[in-house]
């Protein structure tokens, strides 16, 4: 092992990676900038040649797009290599954060945009909802510990290289699949205590008996109404017809004026 980097040089190229994805995001390059700025300085002291120093950013100033979090794992992989290859390995390097930009944006957008806040949310939405200081106090702890495992993703990718994607990868479909099972469960058993929505309407007749409305749906499936409306956001948004801006709007729109009518409580 040709080691030239430290442990605080690896680190330092984590840190700098997480400040600056999309603070330097443009359409051309994606993340290119980013990658540029956080490998910098270890470039320089794998290369101090200034020839090879330049050749070296220029490889990463290229297109490079993936989920910010598995980023590091990839940089980490990448910058293992270039201590490694050198420059006779700037082909290799390139091709392999190419290769598995794809893949790994598929499996950090599920854990990491949709399934793992979601999970944590539904434990401490309630609680915030309720007053409960606990709520906030949960969601600090679940950033901070994010915070602390995209430092170690870093590290691991340094330290595992290509090796990573082939050792990992049915471990993390795996997981991946698993998280997205328990994040549609999750969801479903959230429905009940956040989406309130009833229909107040009463029927008289003309014997003088009235007629909830809300209880004979509550008697068919209780929180129904809820439900049905999830389920119809879902369907907009699965569909692509509306975007999520959009929705929110129309779901406000209509929650104002079924609530003027007395319709919708």
């Amino acid at each position: 092992m040709n080691e030239i980097l430290t442990k605080k040089d690896v680190n330092r190229a984590g840190l700098r990676w997480m400040v600056m994805p999309m603070s330097s995001f443009c359409y051309e390059v994606q993340f290119g900038q980013a990658v540029v700025f956080a490998l910098a300085p270890a470039l320089r002291k794998i290369y101090p040649n200034d020839d090879d120093y330049l050749a070296a950013i220029n490889n990463h100033f290229k297109y490079f797009n993936t989920q910010p979090y598995m980023c590091q794992i990839v940089l980490g992989a990448a910058l293992g290599m270039e201590e490694q290859l050198g420059r006779a390995g700037a082909e290799t390097i390139q091709d392999f954060k190419t290769g598995v930009m794809g893949p790994l944006a598929g499996i950090g957008d599920t854990l990491f945009w949709v399934v793992i806040p979601t999970i944590w949310a539904s434990i401490a939405s309630p609680m915030a909802l309720e007053g409960n200081p606990t709520g906030i106090i949960l969601w600090t702890i679940f950033a901070i510990v994010l915070t602390l495992f995209r430092l170690k993703f870093f590290e691991w990718g340094y330290r595992l290289g290509t090796r990573l994607v082939t050792e990992l990868k049915s471990t993390l479909q795996v997981l991946t699949d698993s998280c997205s099972i328990l994040g549609l469960t999750v969801v479903g058993a959230l429905i009940p205590s956040v989406v309130s929505v009833t229909v107040p309407l009463v029927i008289t007749f003309d014997t003088g008996t009235t007629m909830a409305v809300q209880d004979q749906l509550n008697a068919i499936m209780p929180y129904m109404v809820p439900v049905a409306l999830t389920a119809i956001c879902y369907k907009l948004l699965g569909g692509k017809k509306v975007s999520m801006t959009v929705l929110v709007f129309i779901v406000l729109i209509i929650s104002i004026v079924g609530a003027a009518l007395g319709i919708l409580g």
